[in-house]
């Protein structure tokens, strides 16, 4: 199924092989879940809430299960490249399709420039370098990554099964090696339990909101499954298990071992915390977690937004160019695109001496903005549970989006220009989709 309703036709020399298995999904699931945030986060909320940050994380991790669910039941139905564009056009109309994609597209790409400088900045502080020295280690992550996908999906997922083994028994390392310096003092205290009380709480669930982001990006490779009605719900279950004993675990250790209250502090409390317990240091734990967790991210959402970038210049949204694909189906002129776009941005900050707290806000907006139309079309589309599943999503990331308001103008700015390319190409979308890839 296309963005704009075309129907699929026979598949063609170096159309994508299906390489993906049920533990390469896992596996790049948790690269997409599992970002560079789970760093600094547990810190961060600890700081806004106290102990009973805790019930911030248990209602992300409540919202992320409806998303997951409804993500995975629309990527089964329609396994098509454009992933979110594709269940917007069915829905909405090829126009909401295509603009849909175009803000994930934007959100993945200023993504690449995020998710590998925070890697370079853990890497830098363990060096003792300055922060230029980021943007050098970012650009070697954001290589690796580009390599590992053009070297096709098969490498790509068996690297990011390495990658996200290596990123749980960190983390799990992490919440172990706490137990026993863990204080329950913090939890019978109602007054310490909630320091800034209900205000407090909501706040850091805001924060927390990317942290459980990225469930839509394994859904742009479903027609890359071996079998994706069978394995891509039983990921999808067995990755939200992961994640939120994860999260829970780690966030229970940074607020058991009081380690938190300070942004210095916040920024390595996960590297504090697996350092101490261990018996090396902060900053090498984090430096090693960060480009681990950085790399993972990274090569799991180069390799979706490639996907989506062959479908929108499949259906008229972005230039033929990357529609090519070489012989094993790897989006070629996808992955580069992409891969420079984020090359891009790290130029651009260096230039102008932007961190990522100044650029973390334009792909969060985008991401909001994508998963009000994906939840919006599983409304649409979707039957029974998984219909209420869409619906409890839709209204949960609604409370949410006010709070983005201040980016308003980003999802605008993406939407221009998505329409302009759109009048440029002379292209008219097709009034209604079609029901191939059923």
């Amino acid at each position: 199924m296309s963005v704009t309703g075309r129907r699929a036709t026979a598949p063609e020399p170096g159309a994508p092989q299906r390489t993906i298995g049920f533990g390469q999904a896992v596996a790049l699931y948790s690269g997409a879940v599992l970002g560079a945030g789970v760093l600094v986060l547990p810190g961060q909320a600890a700081t806004m809430a106290g102990p009973a940050s805790l019930l911030a994380w248990l209602f992300m991790g409540l919202l992320g299960l409806p998303l997951a669910t409804t993500f995975a039941a629309l990527a089964t139905r329609f396994p098509d490249a454009g992933g979110i564009a594709t269940y917007a056009a069915r829905a909405f109309g090829p126009t909401a399709g295509g603009l849909s994609g175009w803000f994930y597209f934007a959100s993945a790409v200023a993504g690449q420039t995020v998710v590998p400088l925070t890697g370079g900045y853990y890497v830098a502080a363990a060096l003792g370098a300055g922060p230029w020295f980021a943007y050098p280690i970012a650009a070697v992550i954001l290589a690796l990554a580009a390599a590992a996908n053009l070297a096709g999906m098969r490498l790509s997922g068996r690297a990011q099964l390495v990658l996200a083994a290596g990123v749980a028994l960190m983390l799990l390392a992490a919440a172990l090696a706490a137990l026993p310096r863990v204080s329950l003092d913090g939890f019978t205290d109602p007054a310490a339990f909630a320091p800034h009380g209900v205000a407090g709480v909501a706040e850091a669930a805001v924060v927390l909101f990317l942290a459980f982001a990225g469930w839509e990006a394994v859904a742009h490779l479903a027609g890359e499954f071996r079998d994706v009605h069978r394995d891509m719900r039983r990921a999808t279950v067995a990755t939200v298990a992961v994640v939120l004993v994860l999260y829970t675990g780690v966030a229970f250790a940074v607020v058991g071992t009081r380690t938190y209250g300070d942004p210095a502090v916040d920024r390595v409390a996960v590297g504090e915390v697996l350092g101490t317990g261990l018996g090396f240091s902060a900053t090498v734990a984090a430096a090693v977690l960060a480009t681990v967790i950085s790399l993972g991210t990274t090569n799991t959402f180069l390799a979706s937004t490639s996907r989506l970038a062959y479908a929108l210049g499949r259906d008229g949204w972005m230039p033929e160019a990357l529609t090519r694909r070489d012989a094993r189906g790897v989006p070629v002129a996808g992955v580069l695109t992409v891969a420079g776009g984020g090359a891009a941005g790290l130029a651009i900050s260096w230039a102008g001496g932007w961190g990522t707290e100044a650029l973390v806000g334009i792909p969060a907006s985008l991401v909001l903005v994508t998963y009000l139309a994906g939840m919006g079309a599983g409304v649409r589309l979707l039957q029974g549970r998984a219909r209420a599943h869409a619906a409890t999503a839709l209204v949960l990331t609604a409370a949410i989006a006010p709070f983005a308001a201040k980016y308003i103008a980003v999802p605008a700015v993406v939407a221009a220009v998505a329409m302009a390319f759109r009048r440029k190409t002379g292209i008219r979308p097709v009034a209604k989709a079609d029901e191939g890839h059923r």
